[in-house]
């Protein structure tokens, strides 16, 4: 970027220089003003990097090195232009923090206007960042693709099936060695083991993220998992995947089996269609009978005491999936009841713990706890048979167990608290009455002990370093929802607002601990996945183990670092992440963390939703169809190099009374003989919006996924082209919607968009108006304007164009003598005659 034009800021006296900007300052000016404030590892500013809805408690955390590091007040800028949008004081000294001096909580919750934004302070800025209502918008579905990529038996990611032969029984006594068809469910982690403990429990979180937040899930595959819609939502696709597995897993009553595979599995990455370990039954796994008793192959056994942790997992995701699919497969619904009846009976009769059986390591999950299980399988029960003595046995179990565990003692073994939420405490919490209120004090019992332990710290941080802390930070956040759900009780929005940042990058490392999400932030790209490592795979929406003590890491077998730590410089003895597949304590991503997120995400996304929002259609995090219900349509014109037709066009829509949107580049923008257009059209009342500046291509034609510009640049181009319509008074809150150049982009760059404040919009697929660039030597790829016409009404009438965004341009390569234009009076009167109205983005 060139240097400031005319005025030099001085670091001292100019902090408050763009308080009073107005448009007409030269924006360079105030681009330069930020970039002298590099973000550093001696300073950092943390920041949610999904965003923060208008409503909602909004903190970012100021981390320092130096001692001498001191603020009286932040301020919260524009993202795009640069404008002061507040200067704050609403702030927090926390002290020392992990391997930081100072730290402050800076507080900016008054900042309720939607846009995109970042915060300066001590010489430091943050990342962009989004404030707005759809922020979470899709976000529970893209942790599914993670859930997909994990299936076992057919695998849509692979298009390929693995495990096709599992499995042959033991521990089955006359049933040793004999084969068993268990094939389905999802592999754990970055092995391919498969359990009941996290496979039911993800299954019956899932569902009951559904049964709860119905509208933050979308229908974009089918059953199988292959991305075409089948008028099922894809959570009810997923959940079904594991319930027809778990039926395998528990084919009669009284016959119970806990896993497949043990810890041979561990012997190097390969992708699950090539798994080549033997095991001694040739192509097939074996397949752990639950017994009650210890249980292990080698030198190590568990600790298994009874049936009923197992026995109660099966039974909830029963019990929940039966209630789930009545009105889809009644014969599924029916038999899941049955099986969810017999299943809590097994567990009944033989309490205790079904642990998961180690082998050759010294690991396996060590749970410990059984009432909860069968606490959640009587209260799901009670809620599918509306049975009271289910509820009576729920509460029994209940009051037994207590407060959740780990959150009293701040420690656990691996996975010796299972599950790490107790959702049978909130079923019963939200029955009502005396009763209830007794589940609710539990409920707040657990989260008072780890809030107690958080508050004084700058990230409200109260969950343990443990091995995957990031599940126990996702349950912890499902817990406060659920108790805010529960009671009405929101004295816990700040600590549920510091839980829900820390997964998206409020932390010290400032990454996501979701891969991918979003993707054009800071997210793990170097997991502990063989599908990463070995073949270059994204795996997209997996869950992170997250931080733990520098200590546990030290202590764990077969870890280490591949290579130098790109965060070595926020690593403290507290905690370590290390973004390295060498490390599973603490980048491998797992099945059954990922599931659990889906609860707190559904119900953010639907706590955001507005009225029509699930009726938009989006590709790619692009809005390319708006109310599908709604008989309207709006025309659409880009502009950046050609402008011959803009008289017509604006002529046209005169005489028709119809308002447009127009999306120009920067280029087009400053030409001075454009001036008179650009008035001419906000004078028409038209939308005026951004198309970059330099018309870039962001995405490579072949790979989409492959991002041909920078953030950087990216950021300098769209602030260059906002820059220029600043000039004829368009700010971006004018100007929300964005139009790609060459309405070419992908999911990293609709991401950005949506960290500077804007929405990415583009054309509706199939509509072929935007064809009107081409010219006749680009042989069958030219399409002429009557020919573009005839597509577009023989798509109405396949598909309707309600909510259509028609695309054309305001002008085209002088080799196009078939001016589409000249179309547009005929476009719009034969769309007016088929009953549609035109309206421009508001």
């Amino acid at each position: 970027m060139r240097p400031p034009r005319s005025i030099p800021l001085n670091l001292n006296l100019n902090l408050d220089l763009n308080l009073n900007l107005n448009l007409n300052l030269p924006l360079l000016l105030i681009l330069n003003f930020l970039l002298l404030f590099p973000s550093s590892g001696q300073t950092v500013i943390r920041i949610n990097q999904l965003g923060y809805r208008p409503s909602g408690v909004k903190v970012a955390v100021l981390l320092s090195r130096d001692s001498a590091t001191a603020i009286s007040s932040f301020l919260v800028r524009d993202a795009i232009t640069g404008r002061v949008a507040a200067r704050l004081s609403s702030m927090v000294d926390c002290g020392a923090y992990a391997g930081f001096r100072r730290t402050f909580r800076l507080d900016f919750s008054g900042v309720t206007e939607p846009g995109g934004y970042l915060i300066e302070a001590a010489g430091t800025r943050s990342p962009e960042f989004r404030v707005n209502d759809d922020v979470y918008d899709g976000a529970a579905d893209f942790l599914l693709t993670y859930m997909r990529q994990q299936r076992c038996g057919f695998n849509p990611f692979l298009n390929d099936s693995c495990h096709t032969h599992d499995g042959y029984v033991i521990y089955g006594g006359k049933d040793d060695s004999t084969f068993i068809d268990v094939v389905g469910g999802w592999h754990d982690a970055a092995d391919y083991l498969q359990y009941v403990t996290t496979s039911a429990t993800a299954t019956a979180q899932m569902l009951l993220a559904y049964r709860m937040y119905p509208s933050a899930f979308g229908d974009a595959h089918d059953a199988a998992g292959r991305p075409r819609p089948n008028g099922i939502p894809d959570v009810l696709d997923e959940a079904t995947w594991g319930l027809r597995w778990l039926l395998k897993m528990n084919p009669r009553p009284g016959e119970m089996y806990n896993q497949i595979a043990d810890d041979r599995d561990h012997q190097g990455f390969r992708i699950p269609t090539l798994d080549s370990v033997d095991y001694g039954f040739g192509r097939g796994r074996p397949v752990y009978r639950c017994t009650g008793e210890p249980q292990g192959l080698s030198e190590y056994k568990n600790r298994s005491t009874g049936l009923a942790s197992t026995a109660g997992k099966f039974a909830s995701a029963f019990a929940l999936g039966s209630l789930a699919l009545k009105p889809i497969d009644l014969g599924l619904a029916e038999t899941l009841a049955s099986r969810a009846r017999s299943a809590f009976a097994t567990g009944v009769a033989h309490p205790g713990v079904c642990q998961t059986a180690p082998c050759r390591a010294p690991y396996f999950y060590e749970e410990d706890n059984w009432l909860d299980d069968i606490e959640l399988a009587a209260a799901s029960l009670q809620l599918l048979t509306g049975d009271t003595a289910y509820g009576s046995a729920a509460r029994q179990y209940g009051r037994a167990e207590g407060v959740t565990r780990w959150m009293l003692d701040n420690t656990a073994r691996h996975y010796q608290w299972y599950p790490f939420v107790n959702v049978g405490h909130y079923l019963l919490a939200a029955e009502g009455g005396s009763t209830a209120r007794a589940f609710r004090d539990l409920m707040q019992a657990g989260i008072d002990e780890v809030y107690n332990r958080g508050k004084s710290n700058p990230f409200l941080f109260g969950i343990p370093f443990i091995w995957c802390s990031n599940n126990y930070v996702s349950s912890t956040l499902a817990d406060l929802i659920l108790h805010r759900t529960a009671t009405g009780d929101r004295r816990y929005e700040e600590m549920e607002a510091s839980l829900r940042d820390w997964l998206f990058g409020c932390n010290p490392w400032g990454t996501s601990m979701v891969i991918g999400l979003p993707k054009g932030g800071t997210s793990p790209r170097d997991p502990h996945s063989a599908f990463s490592h070995e073949r270059g795979y994204p795996v997209d929406g997996g869950l992170v183990d997250g931080p733990v003590t520098r200590e546990i890491f030290a202590a764990l077998k077969g870890v280490h670092l591949s290579k130098p730590d790109p965060y070595a410089e926020f690593q403290s003895d507290m905690a370590v992440y290390h973004d390295d597949w060498a490390d599973y304590s603490t980048n491998e991503p797992t099945m059954d963390g990922t599931a659990g997120l889906t609860l707190p995400l559904a119900a953010l996304a639907a706590e955001g939703r507005k009225p029509g929002m699930d009726r938009q259609t989006l590709v790619l995090g692009g809005v390319v169809r708006m109310d599908t219900t709604a008989k309207t349509v709006y025309l659409f014109f880009s502009g950046h190099e050609f402008d011959d037709d803009s008289r017509t066009i604006r002529s046209a829509l005169q005489k028709a009374g119809v308002k447009a949107s127009f999306f120009f580049t920067g280029d087009f923008y400053q030409k001075p003989l454009h001036a008179s257009l650009i008035r001419g059209l906000l004078k028409d009342g038209h939308y005026l919006g951004g198309h970059s500046d330099k018309h870039l291509l962001y995405a490579d034609w072949r790979r989409r996924d492959s991002t041909l510009v920078s953030r950087e640049r990216f950021f300098a181009d769209l602030r260059a082209n906002y820059e220029a319509m600043g000039k004829f008074r368009i700010s971006p809150r004018d100007a929300w919607a964005f139009l790609p150049p060459y309405e070419w982009y992908n999911r990293e760059v609709s991401d950005w968009c949506g960290q500077a404040g804007l929405t990415l919009v583009s054309f509706t697929p199939g509509t072929r108006t935007n064809a009107d660039y081409t010219t006749p030597d680009m042989g069958s790829r030219y399409l002429s304007s009557g020919a573009i016409l005839d597509s577009l009404l023989a798509f109405e009438t396949a598909h309707t164009l309600n909510g259509a965004m028609l695309l054309m341009h305001v002008g085209t390569d002088p080799a196009r003598t078939d001016r589409f234009a000249r179309r547009v009076p005929e476009l719009i009167s034969e769309l007016k005659r088929r009953g549609y109205r035109f309206d421009r983005l508001r």
